[in-house]
């Protein structure tokens, strides 16, 4: 469980343990019903903060999916100038919200832009909604990584800064109540993921760097 999920989830049981408490006193079907809701929102907000430990694939050349949920879309396009391939990973609030690093490395450099916040899952999102984008580099070269904001999700959480050492599958940050994440990585990494697959953060293997398996 994330700390955080202690601040939204213990309000929430209280309120429902004070409406029971009222509803005893006073019985009614109300009281006993708002608790109900209440009970079921902070388990829910718990359930949504939960970090469980993943099994971290070994082996040179390795990208895992720094992110849970479902790739909605695979293309080909271009970033600062360079060709990347881009993996987009949409989260819904029933997804483990915990991001983690594709690769080993260090942490290049941290770029927060303010946007909007359309559906995550739609392709315009890359571009137009609120992000954090951080670029790594180290055993597979340098890896792109963007931190989407969606309709639900207004809150980009980062834990790292420019410099810090990372380890494959380390945890970096989180994205609140349902977004997307972006990995563009460079065109000679080999891709194992498509449209439709579902991947777990720090454990699902989305591609290969050819470039390290060749040295």
């Amino acid at each position: 469980m994330v700390k955080e999920g202690y601040w939204y989830g213990l309000p929430l049981i209280v309120a429902g343990v004070g409406l029971l408490g009222v509803g005893l006193l006073w019985p009614g079907k109300f009281f006993f019903l708002a608790a109900a809701f209440f009970f079921l929102l902070a388990l829910f907000v718990l359930n949504f903060f939960r970090d469980p430990e993943r099994p971290i694939p070994s082996g040179a050349g390795l990208l895992v999916s720094p992110a849970d949920g479902r790739v909605v879309e695979v293309c080909e396009e271009e970033e600062a100038g360079s060709p990347r391939r881009r993996i987009s990973i949409f989260m819904s609030p029933l997804d483990v919200h915990i991001n983690r690093s594709p690769i080993a490395g260090s942490v290049q450099s941290v770029v927060y832009r303010k946007g909007s916040f359309r559906m995550a899952a739609e392709p315009q999102a890359s571009v137009e909604n609120e992000c954090n984008t951080f670029t790594l580099c180290g055993e597979s070269g340098e890896v792109i990584v963007r931190q989407i904001a969606g309709v639900l999700a207004r809150r980009i959480v980062f834990w790292k800064r420019v410099g810090d050492a990372v380890e494959r599958g380390e945890r970096i940050g989180m994205i609140k109540f349902g977004s997307r994440v972006d990995v563009l990585v460079s065109p000679e990494v080999d891709l194992t993921v498509k449209v439709g697959d579902h991947v777990k953060a720090g454990s699902s293997i989305i591609g290969t760097s050819s470039l390290k398996a060749s040295e």
